[in-house]
């Protein structure tokens, strides 16, 4: 054994990895974590000032008591850090009365007796009048949604995992890995490391660190706006719940102006442009993301559709189904895979820290991860 020998090394230290070091190094583990952008960075989906985080879940009840045991690990970190991470403002799941983001979400409060309220469109807009949706619409109000700040809380892990010993490298990019007996060797430009176990959480660059996911983690492009209200007394996270909308064209999401100015919305799959990862121009913005975005601030949130403030470009990275990937490698049971996460994984970063460790330490974890096994896809 030598210095560079560790229990555990993570690939990829974004919201997933920087949590994972954490949980391991919590644990008493001798871990390191692996980067090849800063720590953090804006080349991932790790990074834009805010993430919706939110009890109720049209997307499938069983991710619910995950949900719960990430507020409650959330918590526990911001109390740590002493830093705020988590601005609660409620949310709202709205669109049709008979569509999957209404139902869904729902059913997933009744199935869990989550709290929550049913209201009208025309019931949103009066009591939050930066929404202007259609009268008939549906919406289930939940109090306990808001936005975690991306940034600060894989600094906070960073940071806390450090002050229990964890190794943390940035701008080491790995070059290749492999198994070596019962273990593994990574290979970076900066050296070559050997652990027992490793955890890949390489975010859109997972297919390119294991063939088996290239075509069951998919890196899309995606780009939001920041547009500067015209009330911004009514785009305030006290008076502006964060959203997931549905109607007939697609799916919206969107937050209060909070750490940057203006009011931030983003369309599910924004242009269904599949890409590479590394060959991604994140400065190229078109006349026409810009436009597809204020199309939908115009519709629906009329008073925040002021002048554009800001434009980004950041990325998902899609499993078929939709639904995360958290399993063993099908081939090296020494090796824990983090993928998929399909635009809506952040949230659940504290929790997937410790699935990670459990899987990557006991081959098996305590929390129920049925739906997002691997062989559901192969």
């Amino acid at each position: 054994m030598t210095d560079n020998h560790y229990d555990v090394i993570v690939i990829g230290v974004g919201g997933m990895g920087s949590a994972t070091v954490y949980e391991l190094a919590k644990r008493g583990k001798k871990v390191l974590g692996l980067e090849q952008f800063d720590i953090p960075h804006t080349m991932g989906s790790s990074h834009g000032i805010t993430r919706i985080i939110r009890m109720a879940y049209f997307e499938d009840p069983s991710y619910i008591p995950l949900l719960r045991r990430a507020y409650e690990l959330w918590d526990a970190l911001e109390r740590e850090a002493g830093k705020t991470l988590f601005i609660k403002t409620g949310g709202l799941d709205a669109g049709p009365a008979d569509s999957r983001v209404f139902t869904g979400s729902l059913r997933s409060c009744q199935t869990y007796n989550l709290e929550h309220e049913v209201l009208t469109g025309a019931e949103v807009n009066r009591r939050f009048p930066g929404y202007h949706l259609a009268p008939d619409m549906q919406a289930v109000f939940q109090p306990d949604a808001g936005c975690l700040l991306p940034e600060q809380c894989i600094m906070a892990f960073v940071w806390a995992a450090q002050a229990r010993g964890a190794e943390v490298h940035g701008r080491e990019p790995v070059l290749e890995w492999g198994v070596k007996g019962d273990g593994v060797r990574v290979i970076t430009g900066r050296g070559t490391y050997t652990a027992d176990k490793l955890v890949i959480s390489a975010g859109a660059w997972v297919g390119k660190l294991i063939p088996q996911l290239a075509k069951l983690a998919i890196p899309e492009r995606q780009v939001l706006i920041w547009t500067q209200p015209r009330r911004p007394e009514w785009f305030t996270p006290k008076r502006f719940p964060v959203f997931i909308l549905e109607d007939d064209e697609g799916y919206y999401y969107g937050f209060p102006e909070l750490g940057i100015p203006g009011f931030k919305l983003g369309i599910f799959h924004h242009l269904d442009e599949v890409i590479d990862p590394d060959t991604l121009n994140r400065d190229i913005i078109t006349e026409q993301d810009e436009a597809t975005l204020r199309r939908v601030v115009e519709r629906y949130f009329p008073e925040g559709a002021g002048p554009t403030l800001s434009l980004k470009v950041c990325m998902f990275t899609n499993s078929p189904d939709e639904h995360f990937i958290l399993d063993l490698h099908p081939d090296y049971p020494q090796v824990a895979i983090a993928a998929g996460f399909s635009g809506h994984g952040f949230k659940f970063a504290s929790v997937i820290g410790e699935i990670m460790a459990d899987l990557a330490l006991d081959g098996t974890t305590r929390h129920d991860i049925g739906l997002l096994r691997l062989g559901r896809l192969v």
